[in-house]
């Protein structure tokens, strides 16, 4: 394993729990304006839809995947242009 890849796993780890966080918050945020509603439904809710229930799922997997790649890129970058090594 490169020096620099060892040394970018626990900023990595770090930045994975914040983006972590940052994707949950954007996700409540979203929810509330496009449902209307301060919780989004849980898989196993008997009174709701699986419209409802699917719709949610992949809203919050588009933003999750979203906010991560983000934030890999970002941190990835940064190492780059710290210790003109990429990390990968």
């Amino acid at each position: 394993m490169k020096a620099s890849k060892a040394a970018y796993k626990p900023v990595g780890m770090a930045m994975g729990i914040a983006g972590g966080l940052l994707a949950g918050a954007v996700f409540k945020q979203v929810w509330k304006r496009l449902a209307h509603e301060d919780e989004a439904p849980d898989a196993t809710d008997e009174f709701r839809s699986w419209r409802e229930v699917l719709t949610a799922a992949v809203v919050q997997g588009a933003i999750f995947a979203g906010v991560k790649a983000a934030v890999d890129r970002g941190g990835a970058t940064a190492v780059r242009r710290l210790t003109g090594n990429w990390p990968g």
